[in-house]
């Protein structure tokens, strides 16, 4: 009885410590900065409490070898990558929307154009249609059972994968010029092109705004939080407006290259 009278402190104190942690977790705000509110079951409040790998963790490639560039990373989101090089920087954007809907139960919300235009949509898919693709042109055929699982979901993205990328993403999102808010998106359409995804952001009482941003890259690698080089006393954390250009540690883009999901 007294041995447990020892151990119940210890045992409750592990049964209260996350497995992981956050992203609002690890990521104190800078001095004088406030998160900003986001609603419950927003995609906002999705990425602020998506899941990290271990403090000190690679960035890894599809094929498991190590990234070239291990500087330019603050945090490795725990989220898979897959065994082809499919999910890259555009692919991570898409792919965080869709886990974000799926977990939401809002299917109906879950789909991507391909770069031709071709609208391919996550309902249809879990219906058990399949597309073909014959040159530039694609259609849906009946080609398999009915499956809304999330192992399907992901065979579905692998598909919105090899023929979406930035081209096709930049012209779905809508350009905005309000306040950053967690879920903008960075992006030059292009090939290559480059796309950067907002986790979270905090603001100042004088409207200040810093934030964190999550890539994927070429070739398809796991999904990482970026680290502000060019600021190295920043951290993690991007002030918006602190540069003429963001300048991310592998691709820099214009102020006014952010973009918005129409819908929620």
């Amino acid at each position: 009885m007294r041995t447990f009278a020892l151990l119940l402190p210890l045992l409750l104190n592990l049964a209260a410590t996350p497995a992981k942690d956050r992203i609002v977790d690890r990521f104190a705000v800078p001095s004088g900065f406030a998160r900003v509110p986001v609603a419950p079951a927003s995609f906002g409040a999705y990425l602020r409490n998506l899941p990290l790998l271990p403090v000190g963790t690679g960035v890894t490639l599809y094929n498991g070898s190590a990234k070239g560039r291990q500087d330019v990373h603050a945090a490795v989101i725990d989220i898979s990558v897959g065994q082809k090089d499919l999910q890259q920087c555009a692919d991570a954007v898409m792919r965080l929307r869709a886990e974000h809907l799926h977990a939401n139960g809002k299917d109906q919300a879950i789909t991507f154009r391909f770069t031709n235009g071709f609208e391919a949509r996550w309902d249809r898919w879990a219906k058990g249609e399949r597309i073909r693709v014959s040159g530039n042109t694609c259609s849906w055929y009946a080609g398999a059972a009915p499956d809304r699982s999330h192992d399907q979901l992901l065979r579905y993205l692998d598909m919105v994968f090899t023929y979406a990328g930035t081209l096709s993403l930049a012209r779905e999102l809508v350009p905005t010029t309000d306040a950053v808010r967690p879920g903008d998106v960075y992006i030059q359409g292009g090939s290559p092109g480059h796309a950067v995804l907002v986790v979270d952001v905090a603001e100042r009482p004088d409207g200040t705004q810093s934030m964190l941003l999550a890539q994927s890259y070429m070739p398809a690698q796991q999904i990482h939080v970026l680290k502000d080089l060019r600021h190295a006393a920043h951290g993690a954390w991007f002030v918006v407006g602190a540069d003429d250009r963001l300048y991310t540690p592998e691709w820099t883009f214009n102020w006014s290259d952010r973009r918005r999901w129409p819908v929620e």
